[in-house]
């Protein structure tokens, strides 16, 4: 009798443990994707391509989540502040984080992450970073001097070394690296003097833009006698556009094709793309599930 009622035991507890695993998988899993104009549409690519949903293809590469014509599996995509998107980790089945964010918090896409964003598709990839220029400066021959220096060997190396997988250059270079960290550190403490040079001001977004100091570094020993002066925005991503073209700055490099593109068709900007500068793949990660198919198996197929 004693065997039995204890063998029973183990059944009803096998029972209800499987059933509350049961009810913790049919719950819908949540998805955190980038907010902003800029990488929204990246993040819905991104999903679409590990195999949860299904995008209109009409939307090309800026789907919104209106263009999402089928959830394949029991997720939830919510939109966040990009800069949030690592310390909220723990709370999502997963989250598509871009490099510079991904980078702070300790994560490396090769190591980390489930699935990387494409960086080539048809041979034109629509998310390569830019610098941009009002149409009517595009063949000003200081700013191609800029855009010349910028995709150079030494600027390759600096970024692949100093932002470790955050950054890829967009341009030729030769991936046998010879810069050394020394030299690296060098650079990031690198500070020109604007005194008889033609001052050009970038605007940027965020922190990390020290590949910049690689370009003035060249600038300077090539006696361009040109300044970069960097502008920093913050509030938005619409700001250094509205800037260059009311000419409040000379150039900005802060954005990818695929942006834009879409702003400049938005707001009627005059404003273009002089030259290719890095790529910044989007990841998506998890510390709750160890592959795209734990997540899947997790949620459900619908």
């Amino acid at each position: 009798m004693k065997n039995f009622t204890k063998k029973a035991l183990s059944l009803i507890l096998a029972a209800l443990i499987a059933l509350s695993l049961t009810s913790v998988y049919a719950d819908t899993l949540q998805i955190g994707i980038p907010d902003d104009a800029r990488n929204l549409p990246r993040g819905i690519k991104l999903l679409e391509t590990a195999g949860f949903i299904k995008v209109n293809p009409e939307a090309g590469y800026a789907p919104e989540l209106a263009d999402i014509t089928e959830y394949l599996y029991n997720i939830e995509i919510v939109p966040l502040a990009a800069n949030t998107l690592p310390s909220v980790l723990e709370d999502f089945a997963g989250a598509a984080i871009n490099g510079t964010y991904a980078t702070s918090a300790g994560l490396v896409p090769s190591r980390d992450g489930l699935i990387i964003e494409k960086q080539s598709e048809g041979g034109d990839n629509p998310y390569i970073n830019i610098i941009a220029s009002r149409t009517a400066d595009k063949d000003n021959e200081i700013f191609q001097k800029i855009v010349e220096v910028y995709q150079t060997q030494l600027v390759a190396e600096y970024m692949l070394i100093r932002y470790e997988e955050s950054f890829f250059p967009a341009f030729e270079y030769d991936s046998n690296l010879t810069l050394t960290q020394e030299e690296v550190d060098e650079i990031t403490a690198y500070r020109s003097n604007p005194e008889g040079k033609t001052t050009v001001s970038v605007g940027v977004c965020g922190s990390q833009n020290d590949y910049w100091y690689a370009v003035q570094k060249l600038l300077d020993e090539q006696n361009a006698n040109i300044y970069i002066k960097l502008v920093e925005f913050e509030g938005g991503y619409t700001l250094p556009n509205d800037a260059l073209n009311a000419g409040e700055i000379d150039l900005n490099a802060f954005q990818h094709k695929n942006y834009l593109n879409g702003e400049c068709e938005k707001f009627g900007y005059d404003i273009v793309a002089i030259g290719d500068t890095l790529i910044a793949p989007l990841t998506l990660y998890s510390k709750n599930f160890e592959s795209i198919d734990a997540i899947k198996e997790a949620a459900g197929a619908k």
